[in-house]
């Protein structure tokens, strides 16, 4: 029992999409600059290093990792840019000095494997990793690693946040679509569907459901702002962005089942 009750405490300090936290901005430490966020060469040795490493593999081509998890054409890295490293693009740093926290989605206080399962269940619209299972760990030590220089507790910076504040009035059909044409068909396609293992898709069956974060115009919007057209980032203003979003979102996507059962494997008490 002592085995077992400090396994549990270590399983929920480890931990824990599209997204992740939604917190005041404020200010906080970030790493050095000099100190890359994720230097697979500077890892720590040993299981640590190797579950961190696997953590940002799994992130970045989520479907080659854990392909019977995810049921869309897409990895995390499609929401959290660089695995999760890059400002305003999804970044990871800090997240882990968030949890545990309330969940207004939820309605209860989550830890980081609920964020995670979360993302799996609506931006991969796919089924999340058993909470103890080495895939999972190895997600929540990668945060934590790109969080290593940041407060327990410390709120999300501005400069990491990319939600914005949209307006009232409806997005301009008919001017998203233009520029989505001129903007992102190049990549994601006329038909939204992207290009199977390179780009992702925007709707249709293999995109996220609607329950995802990046269903939110408010994060599409902020989204596609910062950080596309990919080859000229930052280049369309808060206007054109948001009429994107709008022609996005206004597509038809897969739809969220809250009725469905999730159930995580059984397995030997000695798991840890």
């Amino acid at each position: 029992m002592p085995r077992l009750r400090s396994s549990l405490v270590a399983a929920l300090a480890l931990p824990a999409f599209a997204s992740i936290v939604a917190a005041a901005p404020t200010t906080s430490p970030a790493p050095a600059a000099s100190q890359p966020l994720y230097d697979p060469q500077a890892l720590p040795s040993g299981a640590l290093g190797d579950a961190i490493r696997l953590g940002h593999d799994i992130i970045d081509d989520t479907k080659k990792y854990v392909p019977k998890n995810v049921g869309a054409a897409m990895s995390c890295s499609a929401c959290h840019i660089g695995a999760g490293t890059v400002a305003r693009g999804g970044s990871f740093v800090g997240v882990y000095a968030r949890f545990p926290q309330w969940n207004k989605r939820a309605r209860r206080v989550i830890a980081l494997q609920d964020r995670l399962a979360e993302c799996f269940l609506y931006s991969m619209n796919g089924t999340p990793p058993a909470y103890s299972s080495k895939e999972m760990i190895a997600m929540t030590a990668y945060i934590a690693y790109l969080s290593r220089n940041v407060p327990t507790g410390a709120a999300q910076t501005e400069a990491e946040s990319f939600a914005v504040p949209v307006p009232s009035s409806s997005p301009d059909a008919a001017h998203g679509a233009a520029l989505y044409g001129q903007k992102c068909a190049s990549c994601h396609q006329a038909n939204g569907a992207g290009i199977e293992g390179a780009i992702p898709p925007l709707w249709g069956p293999r995109s996220f459901n609607d329950k995802a974060g990046m269903s939110q115009i408010a994060r599409m919007t902020g989204f596609i702002r910062y950080n596309m057209p990919k080859n000229d980032p930052g280049s369309l203003s808060a206007s054109d962005a948001y009429d994107i979003a709008g022609w996005v979102l206004a597509h038809a996507r897969p739809r969220f089942d809250p009725s469905r059962i999730v159930a995580q494997p059984p397995q030997r008490a000695d798991f840890f």
